[in-house]
């Protein structure tokens, strides 16, 4: 018998990962090895200095360091105007140091001027740094696109002492992001038949274990053990799952919903893993009413009294979106539906009505229930 096999590439992880205490100190010589003119991209004023720290280290190892920055978040008026800059200072190579938009920018530009890529997350709020993947938005903060890349960054280093300085709600951002790998591939590709598919949703799984079990640990114990588990599952761990999985492990209505709520500006000062985490709950809410699965309403009970002790969204008033009109809301549900959105990778239909209705209920009958791991199959 024979078996007809469908080509699939992926881009499954950075080619070097320097990961722990003083990985930026030790990862210093291969940034030497990949370039001589790097430039240095962040955005953050909370975050100068200890960009200008890096940079200080990268002068003092005889690189010469062109210093740029965005205006916003990753956005085709910042990408177009840092390119030019950018080849008209004949960089070798580009450095993102800091959150998710920056390390996309910084993928985004590296790839666009064909040079090396290395990323430095200042937090672990997403696998941004990992990944072969880019989020654009417009300049005001909405989402646009995402963008596919060719392979993950050449090299990632990932310090602990650095991510730690970050405000503990980037991490509490980041384990909301990081469960939404399991809820999504699960649901998106769990009863795929590749195997590399089915192992990546059982990474998934683990990854969201894992988290279920450390997180309030490591939020209040940063110097813990603990703290190191769930960081590395957020920034690295999470990004390990889309690699192995590739584009067929599929996000689904969690991130459907962050690219809606981006839409409005009221929601921009909120963390991209805070929309996502409120998304898991529209998405089970869904997966409960449209699906019927009570196993769904019973994993959302489950993850209201965690992602609440994490001072995470769990309501549309949580989200300042309280008293929002209708118009505004059925704009986010407008754009989560709009055709080739993830939502439509749900095993049944959904439309805007469907989806508003999930909005304003996602913590309905939120009693407490046994939040041991026996919960799901």
């Amino acid at each position: 018998m024979t078996t007809s096999l469908v080509c699939h590439t992926h881009a499954i992880a950075p080619s070097r990962v320097i990961r722990g205490e003083q990985a930026w100190k030790r990862g210093l010589s291969a940034i030497a090895d990949l370039c001589q003119r790097p430039a240095l991209l962040g955005r953050s004023p909370a975050t100068q200095a200890i960009r200008a720290g890096l940079k200080a280290d990268l002068i003092a190892n005889d690189l010469s360091v062109e210093e740029v920055q965005l205006n916003f978040d990753c956005c085709e008026d910042d990408l177009i105007r840092l390119e030019a800059s950018l080849k008209a200072t004949a960089c070798d190579s580009v450095i993102a140091a800091g959150g998710g938009k920056v390390l996309d920018a910084g993928k985004l530009l590296a790839y666009r001027l064909k040079v090396p890529c290395i990323t430095v997350p200042l937090s672990a709020a997403t696998c941004a740094g990992w990944t072969a993947l880019a989020n654009i938005y417009s300049p005001d903060g909405a989402f646009v696109s995402d963008v596919a890349l060719d392979a993950c960054p050449d090299l990632l280093i990932f310090d602990h002492g650095l991510v730690r300085q970050a405000p503990t709600q980037t991490l509490s951002s980041g384990i909301a992001d990081a469960l939404a790998k399991w809820y999504e591939a699960s649901v998106g590709s769990g009863s795929s038949t590749d195997g590399m598919i089915q192992q990546a949703v059982q990474m998934a799984r683990v990854l969201r274990d894992q988290l279920l079990i450390d997180a309030l640990d490591a939020i209040a114990r940063p110097e813990s053990e603990a703290w190191v588990r769930v960081a590395e599952a957020c920034g690295l761990t999470a990004g390990v799952i889309g690699g192995l999985g590739g584009a067929q492990c599929r996000t689904v209505a969690a991130h459907a919903v962050h690219n809606g709520l981006t839409q409005l500006p009221s929601c921009h000062g909120k963390l991209h893993g805070e929309k996502v985490g409120f998304g898991i709950l529209v998405q089970l809410r869904l997966e409960e009413r449209l699906g019927g699965n009570q196993l769904a309403a019973q994993s959302r009970r489950q993850l209201l009294p965690l992602l609440k002790e994490l001072a995470l969204p769990v309501s549309l008033q949580d989200l300042g979106l309280g008293e929002t009109g209708l118009h505004d809301l059925r704009a986010i549900c407008s754009f989560a539906c709009r055709p080739g959105s993830d939502l439509h990778h749900l095993p049944f239909e959904v439309t805007e009505t469907d989806l508003l209705e999930a909005l304003v209920s996602t913590d309905a009958d939120s009693r407490p229930i046994n939040t041991s791991l026996e919960t799901e199959a």
